[in-house]
C-alpha cells in the first residue's frame, strides 16, 4: 500500500547557498518563497552557473516564526474578559433618574 502525503497549502522553499554562493542567492536567503513561485537554480545572475552548489531546503510553512501570540508563549490579549464598554448610553431615556 503507497503512503499518501498530505499537500500542504502553504508549502514553501528557502534557498541555502553553497561554499561559493553568489550575490544573487545571498540575496534571497533569508526568504521563504511559495514552491510555485521560487526560481529554478542555478538563479538567474548566478557567478558560476555550471558548478552552482546551491539547494533548497523545504518548509511545509512560509511563516518562518510564531503567527500569533498565544503560539509564542506570550499573553493572547491583555483585554480578554474585560468589559470595555462605557456604562450607559448617550439617549437622555438611558441617563438614570431622569
Amino acid at each position: 500500500m503507497a503512503v499518501v502525503k498530505a499537500k500542504l497549502r502553504y508549502h514553501c522553499v528557502s534557498i541555502v547557498g553553497g561554499p561559493r554562493a553568489c550575490a544573487a542567492v545571498k540575496a534571497l536567503a533569508s526568504q521563504r518563497l511559495l514552491s510555485a513561485e521560487a526560481p529554478r537554480l542555478p538563479v538567474e545572475g548566478c557567478d558560476h552557473p555550471a558548478d552552482c552548489a546551491c539547494k533548497f531546503m523545504h518548509h511545509d510553512d512560509r511563516r518562518a516564526g510564531p503567527r500569533r501570540a498565544v503560539e509564542g508563549g506570550r499573553l493572547a490579549d491583555v483585554w480578554v474578559n474585560t468589559e470595555r464598554r462605557r456604562m450607559g448610553g448617550r439617549r437622555d431615556t438611558d441617563v438614570e433618574g431622569t
